[in-house]
């Protein structure tokens, strides 16, 4: 379910990214880079600086919430810093928002940035044949279509070695609130835009996280995804964090906020399991 207050609490943490201290090794190799003639088509590169040229990193794909309404690549600087420090190549993309589009426009803005970072993997040092989609909350979602229905990435799709989403809304009907109504509301056949309605035997696998104490995106969004992605096959794992709740469960990615559950750990650890060597 997701609650009228899901825009406010997803609001951008431009602030907080500026003030928060970032992961040091870390280099923005691109900045703005033009995925399309849209002025928010544009995505940020983050990698380590230290790395072994001759070996091409694996790729993370970055999407951020903001009930499909708010949010800024530059505003999530500490997430894509603190997952390029842990071995990644990270692209966090900007995508057009409601109401200036509704459904499906903010997916194709984010294919069409997974295509970009593919075509352009070899400069950047990323292996464009491992990548893994990452989102929080709205970005959780674009993340679980992007991952799940094949409309979006088409070929592009066979790279996604796995999905790992935050306190992600992936079976929310009926519409509820101003914000899924906002960006939904005009879809003929609503359950269409339904991540868990996607689910099948050839999904990448999933590892979904939320916090225990939730109430704008509640925990069983991620249950039930991962009970239906289980059902056809597909390793779905579920993690709850008992301290955090809708905006926490992204900030503990920042340095100093890492004690309060191993968020990023967690999501490093199952995309370097799911992105090794096979």
């Amino acid at each position: 379910m997701l609650l009228p207050a899901f825009a406010a609490a997803c609001s951008p943490l431009r602030l907080f990214n500026g003030i928060v201290p970032k992961d040091s090794g870390v280099e923005i190799v691109e900045r703005g880079a033009v995925f399309g003639p849209h002025q928010r088509q544009r995505v940020d590169i983050y990698r380590p600086t230290r790395r072994d040229a001759a070996a091409l990193l694996p790729i993370i794909l970055f999407l951020y919430g903001g009930s499909w309404q708010a949010g800024t690549r530059e505003g999530y600087g500490f997430a894509g810093r603190a997952l390029a420090a842990r071995g990644f190549l990270v692209a966090v993309p900007d995508y057009r928002l409601v109401p200036e589009v509704r459904y499906p426009a903010f997916l194709q803005d984010n294919a069409a940035a997974l295509r970009w970072v593919r075509e352009n993997a070899d400069r950047l040092g990323g292996d464009r044949s491992r990548v893994v989609i990452v989102g929080h909350s709205a970005g959780a979602y674009n993340g679980a279509m992007l991952a799940l229905d094949p409309r979006w990435l088409g070929p592009d799709r066979r790279a996604v070695r796995g999905f790992v989403g935050l306190a992600g809304p992936y079976d929310f009907l009926p519409l509820s609130g101003p914000a899924t109504t906002a960006a939904f509301g005009q879809v003929r056949d609503p359950a269409e835009t339904q991540p868990i309605g996607h689910a099948s035997g050839d999904d990448p696998p999933a590892l979904l996280l939320h916090g225990a104490g939730d109430t704008t995106v509640y925990p069983r969004n991620s249950q039930r995804l991962a009970e239906r992605l289980r059902a056809e096959g597909v390793d779905a794992r579920v993690k709850l964090y008992p301290e955090l709740g809708h905006v926490g469960i992204v900030t503990a990615l920042a340095r100093p906020f890492r004690g309060r559950a191993p968020v990023l750990d967690d999501i490093a650890a199952f995309a370097s399991e799911v992105t090794a060597a096979r």
